[in-house]
């Protein structure tokens, strides 16, 4: 269970109809298979201890006494075993026969909670049966034991990870509520919500109750094991698929396959769950004013590591379906574009100067002008894109250059900065042979200096070029690069940059170029500040500082959830395995800290541009760091990895 990690299973059992002794011992097994499997909450469907689908035989006393003492007989089976279960019966108390979910933890019945919402319409008579518990919480006894019944039980765990894994649970029809439980549960604390259900099959139901599940886990910022009941139950007239889910967030860690009986795997990491709702503040805002009160009980679980078994995206800015990577792609460059467009109206600019190297900020800062001034219905000649050759710059990026401000329409216009910068190390005193940094700087304000002064001459706005991966590690010349009158590539990461071009040139581009766009994306990224060798790029920015893919995993996880380095070295070993080593993996990740720690100034003192994700670093917006901030805690915990 190290960084919060928790297996969590999903289980439908094969069921007889009434035959509660067959039932239970299918519920062992599973629970076995489950807990062997390294689960730590089991959550088994609505009334599978006797069936969902007995009817009017939940009326007979020979039923109700035989589920008693399945549960009972299931609480002895759970000692030893390193997990908490949920299972689902008909509970008789005080002459009312109630739906319930039992908890159960190593030999303890732990709480029972009826279903609060009983549904008695269209093929559901459950009011037949059942009532609806309204009262507070009470105690009941069991076998001389005393055990909670009732609404808001909140099962929590009392060990190794006692301020995270709280449980909340509800029952099938819960869920399709205006006002669920889960809602006051998760208020109170719950960041895990069982679900034990018999929602039957029909037409396009499935797609809704898996909607239904993954929008409860983002609203309430939760995980949410929903079991459901399959094959065994009466198909007298309807059928049960057993369409077990598991949600985190918004989004489905595991489903099961419908109409099949088994169980479903899940790992949960509750600590970005509670990160998460300590992010967002308004979670939860007032609750407490007409809150009721919640019952704790406790259960303690061993400290164990959990074999994360769930797929960890090595590129979380890049959406692996290419539907959905199209779609962000499109999104994007109309979020870039109508900022700009917004800039360009309000500064009633005349021009929109860019500075164009052939390599891939550049090549998106142009794209994005063109489609600005195109939602304008304004000339593209007044775009204005500068190239300006130096000491290393390549035939290949400058050609790629040229032809692609060319098949634009832009206007093109080429100030070579050799001379002007060679004069300025004569004016500094600076050995043009020293190639340090300096020597790069130098170039590289000259060039923002000449891209500045054109603005000038035609009343128009520099745009900016810098990705969100190079202001993460400061890898832009402070006052050079590093600066504009609007950035439009702020806040997009340079693993997703690479995607925006390419679609760019899939759907917007003629076939010449496509083919320039194509060529570009095939360059390696350099900032060719440095001499060539044999014509080719001599300085490739990821042998200097990582590979993009690395520190951009790097940043999502430590941005987006505020992921400690141990457990993001973690994630990374899991998702670039096969690709990276250990010692890669760490090299770069300390390399990663010390940068974006060290480089705050830069973005203290950025110019405005577009948010564009999850994930930004303005001062003004998502990120305000003090920039003399001290990253020895991070270090340390990765020295010490």
């Amino acid at each position: 269970m190290k960084d919060g990690f928790i297996k969590t299973a999903a289980v439908t059992p094969d069921v007889r109809v009434a035959d509660i002794e067959y039932n239970i011992a299918e519920i062992k097994k599973n629970a076995e298979s489950a807990v062997s499997h390294g689960a730590k909450v089991i959550v088994f469907p609505e009334l599978c201890i006797t069936g969902y689908t007995c009817g009017d035989l939940f009326l007979q006393d020979e039923l109700l006494k035989g589920a008693k003492w399945a549960l009972r007989d299931f609480a002895l089976f759970s000692r030893g075993k390193d997990a908490v279960f949920f299972l689902g019966l008909p509970f008789e108390m005080d002459g009312k026969l109630y739906n319930a979910a039992a908890g159960v933890c190593n030999g303890k019945i732990l709480g029972i909670v009826p279903k609060a919402n009983i549904p008695e319409y269209s093929e559901y008579y459950e009011k037949r049966y059942f009532r609806t518990y309204e009262d507070e919480v009470t105690m009941i006894t069991m076998d001389g034991e005393s055990i909670p019944f009732g609404n808001g039980i909140l099962f929590c765990e009392e060990g190794p990870l006692k301020d995270y894994l709280k449980i909340g649970a509800e029952i099938c029809e819960d869920l399709w509520v205006a006002s669920p439980p889960s809602v006051e549960l998760a208020l109170s604390g719950a960041l895990v919500i069982v679900n034990l259900s018999a929602s039957n099959e029909a037409v396009s139901k499935a797609s809704y109750r898996r909607d239904l599940v993954k929008g409860q886990s983002g609203r309430l910022i939760c995980a949410y094991i929903y079991a459901s009941a399959g094959e065994g139950e009466s198909t007298q007239d309807v059928v049960y698929s057993g369409h077990d889910i598991i949600a985190e967030d918004g989004s489905i860690v595991s489903e099961g396959r419908r109409f099949s009986n088994g169980i479903i795997y899940g790992d949960i990491d509750l600590k970005k769950l509670n990160s998460e709702r300590r992010r967002i503040t308004t979670f939860g805002r007032n609750f407490g004013r007409n809150a009721k009160n919640v019952t704790k009980v406790y259960f303690s679980l061993k400290d164990t590591m959990t074999h994360i078994e769930r797929y960890i995206d090595p590129h979380p800015f890049v959406p692996s379906d290419e539907g959905m990577r199209k779609q962000r792609c499109e999104e994007i460059l109309s979020i870039q574009s109508m900022g700009l467009k917004k800039r360009i109206v309000h500064t009633n600019a005349g021009s929109c100067v860019i500075g164009i190297s052939g390599g891939l900020d550049s090549t998106l800062a142009l794209l994005v002008s063109v489609r600005a001034y195109d939602l304008l219905k304004k000339d593209r000649e007044s775009i204005i894109a500068v190239t300006m050759p130096g000491f290393g710059t390549t035939d290949r990026t400058y050609k790629n250059a040229v032809s692609m401000i060319d098949r634009l329409g832009v206007t093109f216009r080429e100030v070579n900065i050799s001379s002007a910068v060679r004069g300025h190390f004569k004016d500094i005193g600076h050995d043009e042979n020293v190639h340090d940094v300096t020597y790069e700087n130098s170039q590289a304000r000259e060039r923002t200096q000449i891209l500045m002064d054109i603005s000038n001459q035609t009343g128009g706005l520099v745009v900016g070029t810098g990705d969100l991966s190079e202001l993460a590690l400061g890898w832009a010349t402070y006052n050079g690069d590093h600066m504009s009158m609007y950035g439009v590539n702020a806040s997009v990461p340079k693993t997703l940059v690479r995607h925006l071009v390419a679609y760019y040139a899939d759907e917007y581009g003629d076939v010449n170029l496509r083919k320039i766009l194509y060529d570009i994306l095939d360059t390696p990224v350099s900032p060719e500040l440095i001499p060539p060798k044999d014509g080719e790029i001599s300085q490739k920015t990821e042998e200097l500082v990582g590979p993009y893919e690395l520190s951009d995993f790097f940043l999502y996880h430590m941005m987006r959830f505020g992921e400690e380095p141990g457990k993001i070295f973690r994630l990374a070993k899991l998702a670039f395995a096969g690709e990276y080593g250990d010692d890669e993996i760490l090299k770069w990740e300390k390399n990663f800290y010390r940068r974006f720690f060290s480089q705050q100034f830069k973005r203290s003192a950025l110019p405005d541009g577009p948010k564009t994700g999850s994930v930004a670093l303005s001062p003004r917006g998502d990120w305000r760091m003090p920039s003399d901030a001290v990253s020895s805690l991070w270090m340390k915990e990765l020295d010490n990895m």
